[in-house]
């Protein structure tokens, strides 16, 4: 059995090289070099104001807001979205979330059918140096 306490995870910090304001902390709860054989997860905080960034996903994603208040733009449309709110995001359709509201905001992202993943950023993203995150090379 694989589980993963969420209250408990370490994440680590992004930002875009050119919008302070694309800047989250997440993690990659569940993959392939975790065990998983069929979905992978990411999970993730944004402060008020601050967005994830446009990005496509090599997969489909369940996005469900665990708390907070999102607008969430997928393809040219934008929903708000609150807690236990459910957002799809079909596989390589350009997608963001934004924290429109006074609080943190945490979402967990869940990919079917795959166990690793490579999202491509439009911004470069700091630390990695790099737009895309492959989760094939996290262990």
């Amino acid at each position: 059995m694989i589980t993963v306490d969420l209250n408990k995870i370490e994440l680590a910090e992004f930002r875009a090289k050119e919008d302070e304001k694309q800047h989250c902390k997440a993690t990659f709860p569940l993959l392939g070099a975790h065990g998983s054989k069929e979905l992978a997860s990411v999970y993730f905080e944004l402060e008020p104001g601050d967005h994830l960034g446009s990005h496509t996903d090599s997969a489909e994603e369940l996005l469900i807001v665990l708390e907070g208040q999102v607008a969430a733009q997928v393809g040219n449309e934008v929903i708000i979205a609150k807690k236990g709110g459910l957002v799809l995001v079909p596989k390589m359709v350009p997608h963001n979330i934004k924290n429109i509201g006074s609080g943190k905001v945490k979402v967990l992202g869940v990919f079917g059918g795959v166990n690793n993943i490579v999202a491509t950023f439009n911004q470069e993203l700091i630390p990695t140096g790099t737009n895309i995150v492959d989760t094939a090379m996290m262990s």
